[in-house]
């Protein structure tokens, strides 16, 4: 499995949304500055703090974006054999009777979606502070891992990394 390709997806994703916030911050800062008359602002200042509030909330997903980057940008997972403990940079799948999932365990970009090599499939991002990224640290295939989401356990057998 191509790695590389799974992290410059990544990147390719937290820039769009570096950008995003970026323009986002900067379109809450103008409203905010000139969106209204003086005297409309004189009557509903509630307004202006309001596009401001934006703008810092965007400013902090920004913030956000650009740290992930920085601890994106020299990552180089390493190819793992089938036998090998769970480190940073594995793609993992676990089953369970309900269903199975495959993940990709990066420093950061939780929750984003990457698609499988060749289009086939999806991986879902796992960091190493969420709780299924802590499970799974050091496991081997055949070990089970029980994971509390969303208050519910769930138990999942690693079946395969790479």
């Amino acid at each position: 499995m191509d790695k590389a390709d799974l992290v410059a997806q990544l990147l390719r994703h937290l820039r769009a949304s570096a950008d995003d916030a970026a323009a986002q911050m900067a379109a809450a800062s103008v409203e905010a500055r000139e969106g209204a008359t003086p005297a409309e602002k004189r009557e509903d200042a509630r307004v202006a703090l309001e596009q401001g509030s934006i703008a810092r909330g965007q400013q902090q997903r920004l913030q956000r974006a650009r740290a992930d980057l920085a601890l994106l940008e020299g990552f180089c997972p390493r190819p793992l054999s089938p036998s090998a403990e769970i480190e940073l940079g594995a793609v993992v799948e676990v089953d369970s009777e309900q269903m199975g999932r495959t993940f990709f365990l990066a420093p950061a970009g939780a929750g984003v979606e990457l698609t499988g090599p060749g289009g086939d499939g999806y991986l879902s991002v796992v960091t190493p502070s969420s709780p299924v990224g802590r499970a799974v640290l050091g496991c081997v295939v055949g070990d089970v891992v029980e994971v509390a989401i969303g208050g519910e356990r769930r138990a999942w057998t690693v079946s395969w990394v790479g």
